[in-house]
């Protein structure tokens, strides 16, 4: 079935992802609900599967794709009002494809049914997306008609504040934790509203990048307890710049999952043949990352920004498109190094955000240049503005791989930084984290 060409302003948060977007209502969502809707979707895919062989059939482009449930997003589920409900599932194809689902339902809690389903992103690219009318409801846009703003850019400022959250786990005596703390530079201004902790934090600067890291130890009584911190951001869209803190050279050095190899620089050498001056090559290496990589959220292995997979698997998220082009710029003496933070939505003024978001900077010519390839990817008609630009509407929090802090991880060097690293007696364990903005004026 096809979705409805205009929804009511009752569901104005309905915004369907353009590229790294996310859907978030205006109002909360209650738990009983969230899980309810997780609930009534999972199991209409698991009865639909069960009468198919085990797969979820859905009809796009005129065949029939055997999909497999990935995730529900949690983060995007919503009650659109009485008894009307919206749910965006990850379903992985035979094809080795991943699609982006939604799901319209209908119904109470424990009798919810599917009316519409529609397939919105293939490996992360959009098919559409939506724009409000002036009567105040929603239309589709296809993706190559779309504004920039309407695909998630901001051009020239922003200002917004940055709320990021943890959920600590059960916590026994002698763990730790590393938290990203954004700074101010050239192009964003931070200031820190508060920090709600159960414990004391201190700063500890990273020795080989400089980015500053909050670091606390904890115990027991901090089991299930909540660390909020809260930012204002201005931030500036970013183009080409010139910084001297650090040599370029630096650049070129190996990290732990960026290595140098063989198979690295024959691929990097067969790209920029015939490509005069690091600018031009840094180009074709760009495109190249576009042509060879998918945007697939799915399988083991994917989201570490390892290059060696990603150059094997030949798809992955942000972090792997950027390993990958890092790996490749450095095999041919072009200098690349890696940054990460969170892209704000552009389409509306506060809610949640789908995690975190990275890019990546080579350089040539006395100056670094900002790329998001991922992002270029997904939004074709973007893909000439990403290389060389960042827009306003995202906050970094640190650069660089392999951080190095004292003290640190018992596992070693941080291999990014975005979400904290927990240390409980020696090993890694996740803690919940949500993102979370409002738009400022200007």
């Amino acid at each position: 079935m096809n979705p409805p060409t205009k929804l009511k302003y009752s569901i104005l948060f309905l915004l369907l992802i353009g590229c790294n977007q996310s859907v978030q209502p205006v109002d909360d969502v209650s738990a009983d609900f969230t899980a309810a809707i997780q609930a009534g979707i999972e199991k209409h895919i698991e009865e639909q599967s069960n009468l198919n062989g085990g797969y979820f059939k859905l009809i796009f482009n005129d065949r029939e794709l055997n999909l497999k449930l990935v995730r529900v997003h949690t983060e995007y589920l919503a009650n659109l009002g009485p008894n009307e409900h919206f749910a965006c599932v990850d379903l992985a194809s035979t094809d080795g494809f991943v699609y982006d689902v939604d799901f319209f339902l209908s119904g109470e809690i424990g009798n919810m049914r599917v009316t519409e389903t529609t397939v919105h992103k293939t490996n992360g690219q959009p098919l559409y997306l939506w724009e409000q009318n002036d009567d105040k409801t929603w239309h589709r846009v296809p993706s190559d008609n779309a504004s920039p703003e309407l695909l998630g850019v901001i051009k020239e400022q922003d200002q917004f504040e940055f709320l990021y959250k943890i959920e600590l786990p059960k916590i026994t005596d002698g763990s730790r934790m590393w938290i990203p703390r954004p700074v101010s530079d050239a192009f964003q201004t931070i200031k820190l509203n508060y920090f709600n902790s159960p414990v004391s934090q201190i700063v500890l600067k990273d020795k080989q990048h400089g980015n500053e890291i909050y670091y606390m130890e904890l115990n027991s009584d901090n089991s299930g307890k909540t660390i909020e911190i809260s930012y204002n951001v201005s931030r500036l869209e970013k183009g080409v710049y010139v910084d001297q803190k650090r040599n370029p050279n630096n650049y070129l050095a190996p990290n732990r999952m960026v290595p140098a190899n063989a198979e690295f620089r024959k691929i990097a050498t067969e790209v920029i043949e015939g490509k005069l001056g690091h600018l031009a090559q840094a180009r074709a290496l760009y495109d190249h990352t576009i042509d060879r990589m998918k945007y697939i959220k799915y399988g083991d292995g994917w989201g570490k920004g390892d290059a060696v997979y990603a150059c094997d698997v030949k798809s992955g998220n942000c972090t792997d498109f950027h390993s990958y082009f890092i790996a490749l710029a450095r095999a041919v003496d072009i200098p690349a190094r890696f940054a990460i933070g969170a892209s704000i939505p552009s389409t509306r003024d506060e809610g949640g955000i789908n995690g975190y978001h990275c890019w990546a900077e080579f350089y040539t010519d006395g100056s670094w240049w900002p790329i998001d390839i991922s992002e270029g990817d997904k939004c074709s008609a973007l893909s000439t503005y990403f290389f060389g630009h960042n827009p306003a509407n995202r906050i970094e929090f640190s650069h660089g791989r392999d951080l190095l802090v004292d003290p640190g991880p018992a596992s070693g060097p941080i291999n990014f930084l975005a979400y904290p690293v927990l240390e409980i007696g020696g090993e890694n364990v996740k803690a919940k984290v949500e993102f979370s903005f409002n738009r400022l004026s200007l």
